[in-house]
């Protein structure tokens, strides 16, 4: 397959670094979220107040989202001058979405062990950081990368 061939998925590479980094996103806020209300839930059935960190575990996983924006626009800027880059953007978005699933996964959990013990609070939220760490490696290596495609 030529480059012009390719050209007419030229924002294949775009579009799937932004989805599926924001559908991680979408996913591991739910999870947390989950978490959040039945942490929630807990706390106000015991008559304690719920801790306000609980919202900040829901909301960890949308920097992912923000990691796949600023991928994406590298990659656009590649697509744009014939190089689309479709593995970088279809691999790239799967790796910081796993990341943003797999981190509201352990928000919830950590929601849960929080209302239940009041006690970890910064446990948790170097645990979060150090999921989270794994999207930012994928961002940052990626654009290492572009310019060995694009010359």
């Amino acid at each position: 397959m030529d480059a012009g061939s390719l050209m007419i998925f030229e924002d294949f590479g775009v579009a799937t670094c932004m989805a599926m980094a924001a559908a991680g996103s979408a996913l591991g806020t739910g999870n947390a979220a989950m978490g959040a209300l039945g942490a929630w839930k807990k706390c106000f059935s015991q008559n304690k107040s719920a801790p306000f960190l609980l919202i900040i575990f829901v909301g960890f996983p949308l920097s992912q989202t923000i990691y796949g924006m600023i991928l994406m626009n590298n990659i656009a800027t590649a697509a744009a001058v014939g190089h689309p880059l479709i593995g970088i953007g279809l691999f790239g978005g799967l790796g910081m979405g796993a990341s943003a699933m797999m981190q509201g996964k352990a928000a919830a959990s950590a929601c849960d062990a929080l209302a239940e013990t009041g006690k970890g609070a910064s446990n948790y939220i170097i645990a979060l950081g150090i999921i989270e760490t794994v999207a930012l490696f994928v961002m940052v290596f990626l654009m290492g990368k572009i310019s060995v495609f694009t010359g």
